[in-house]
């Protein structure tokens, strides 16, 4: 058992009860560390067209704790979601960048309302089914990895403040997921073999561009090429991200030589799509610059002279070792030892010291690597 469930013995945790298996394993763990234990079910969206899983989810919750006997509670955030999440993930989008709502969805909803909601309840502590893990690092709440590399979570938790964190268990921590699907099943839980959700409540499965188009104007432009010729026709900045390959209708070009194109950037201005064929030098950078930097207590010391750290620039992403320089204003710049490959504005750069989470920040922009493409072992973006 992880050293923080140790003396849990009669205090009262809130768990988020998602319906999934692993906030209903996470569930198992705390009552067998002698927790009383009280779930709370969260309602973000609410749009019933067919497409969110929310009252299914629901049901599934219902389930799970009529058979491990939890009091489950159900709050509906859909409005504080739309509000403080959803609105400034179509902000982003007008602006060309590529939003990840997963982050602002834990800071202000999971680790903002539901927190203040849980201590109306009694909560002593909160709980959620997220794989990470939490510890006292110089007296400090800190955030680390967990020991699942595949599964860690840590990167959509980077900007949870230390306050909440102090307040947090992380039952899974230090769990693989083939444990918790072991331990759902030897419970005998209704929901030990329901599939992991992929992405967020409000897309579901539904074709994201059909769902992008109901919020966001999306005006067709030329597609071009770097030297400006134009290829073909997109059907709005907002569906397209640097890297993407996928949905470019370029087919074949007695102009051009056979080798797949890619998304390389955006005149967002002149609304105009810019690809390039191969492995362009023009999908690598190897310096970006961030804003809106948010740190897990106090910004490390030295950032100011240019810290050796390591960083995601996406989720899964191996660590990449890198100079962070902050420049003032919540800003900082970003110096990769290797290059990067399709780093996309809107998206989040979290920072590490080993296994610890430090904090991260919103890509603004990214400098090109002069010249050829670098080799590819040089280049992780996995």
């Amino acid at each position: 058992m992880a050293h923080y469930l140790d003396n849990l013995a009669g205090r009262v945790v809130v768990l988020g009860l998602s319906g999934g298996v692993d906030s209903a394993v996470a569930a198992i763990l705390l009552k067998d560390a002698g927790a009383t234990v009280h779930a709370l079910h969260m309602t973000n969206w609410d749009d019933d067209d067919g497409y969110c899983t929310a009252a299914a989810d629901l049901q599934d919750a219902r389930a799970v704790c009529e058979r491990l006997d939890i009091p489950l509670h159900h709050v509906n955030f859909a409005r504080e979601y739309r509000e403080r999440v959803f609105e400034h993930f179509l902000g982003e989008y007008r602006r060309g960048r590529t939003p990840n709502p997963d982050v602002l969805c834990n800071r202000e909803i999971k680790f903002g309302e539901f927190r203040r909601h849980a201590a109306r309840l009694g909560g002593e502590l909160l709980a959620t089914g997220h794989y990470a893990r939490t510890a006292t690092i110089d007296g400090e709440p800190a955030l680390l990895k967990a020991v699942d590399a595949g599964k860690d979570q840590s990167y959509f938790l980077h900007a949870v403040a230390a306050d909440a964190l102090a307040q947090t268990v992380f039952p899974l921590g230090d769990l693989r997921k083939t444990d918790v699907r072991r331990l759902a099943h030897e419970h005998g839980l209704p929901v030990h073999d329901k599939k992991d959700s992929t992405g967020i409540c409000f897309i579901g499965e539904r074709p994201f561009r059909e769902f992008l188009s109901r919020f966001v104007t999306a005006e067709p432009g030329p597609i071009r090429t770097p030297d400006g010729r134009e290829v073909g026709t997109h059907a709005g900045l907002v569906h397209y991200t640097p890297g993407q390959r996928q949905g470019l209708a370029i087919g074949g070009r007695r102009d051009a030589r056979d080798a797949p194109w890619y998304v390389v950037g955006k005149d967002v201005p002149n609304n105009v799509l810019i690809v390039d064929q191969g492995d362009s030098p023009l999908l690598y950078s190897d310096t970006l610059l961030a804003e809106d930097a948010t740190w897990i207590g106090a910004a490390p010391a030295g950032l100011a002279d240019g810290l050796r750290l390591c960083a995601k620039v996406r989720y899964r992403q191996p660590d990449q070792a890198c100079t962070v320089l902050g420049t003032g204003g919540g800003r900082v710049r970003v110096r990769f030892d290797a290059p990067q490959r399709a780093v996309a504005p809107g998206q989040y750069v979290v920072f590490y010291d080993g296994e610890r989470c430090l904090g991260g920040a919103t890509i603004a922009e990214t400098r090109r690597v002069p010249g050829e493409p670098p080799d590819r072992h040089h280049a992780l973006s996995a």
